[in-house]
């Protein structure tokens, strides 16, 4: 059984993923970690607080981890709840149709032999 804090934070990653934006922004991340601010919002069709509220929901999903140094804030992409995701709601789905592939494949090599 999942704890209740455990769904409360996937739903946190949920609606973090559910924005487009929010996915860009993790896409720039996986693509060179540790940007600041100034960085993310570089390429960016929108105001430098709108990126930050972004990334303030990033945050609260435990989607990226910041880091300061000096008076610079670095973003980093943590992929930890993607892979809790995976794991527990596509795995676990995914498995079920190996299986099943699985016994196929094995009902027809009996039916040729």
């Amino acid at each position: 059984m999942v704890a209740y804090n455990q769904v409360v934070d996937m739903d946190l990653v949920f609606k973090a993923l559910a924005d487009s934006t929010r996915r860009l922004l993790l896409d720039r991340l996986h693509e060179h970690n540790g940007q600041t601010l100034s960085e993310l919002c570089e390429r960016m069709d929108m105001s430098r607080q709108a990126v930050t509220k972004h990334l303030g929901i990033l945050e609260a999903a435990n989607l990226i981890a910041v880091v300061w140094r000096g008076r610079e804030k670095l973003h980093y992409l943590n992929p930890v709840p993607i892979h809790e995701i995976a794991t527990r709601w596509i795995g676990k789905y995914e498995r079920h149709r190996l299986e099943a592939l699985h016994d196929l494949k094995q009902g027809l090599q009996q039916d040729n032999e």
